[in-house]
């Protein structure tokens, strides 16, 4: 909605990227990280999308939530 986007279009972005994100990793069998490599142009858009994740320690984020989950799951 900052850019100017209404708010079912930013929703149709945003679940169009993760989806697309997914099939990737799991078609290509390739590692996130190199998939990455290949996809990102140097100063392009995805990049630079990709810089402000890392800078906000979203692989991180993901790791702990991921790691409380399987946690709680495995108390009585």
């Amino acid at each position: 909605m900052a850019e100017g986007l209404k708010r079912p279009q930013t929703q149709q972005i945003a679940a169009q990227a993760v989806l697309g994100s997914a099939r990737l990793v799991l078609e290509s069998g390739k590692h996130p990280g190199q998939l990455k490599d290949e996809v990102c142009s140097p100063f392009g858009s995805t990049i630079r999308g990709v810089v402000v994740l890392e800078k906000g320690a979203f692989r991180g984020t993901v790791i702990d939530a991921l790691r409380t989950t399987i946690a709680r799951a495995r108390l009585p």
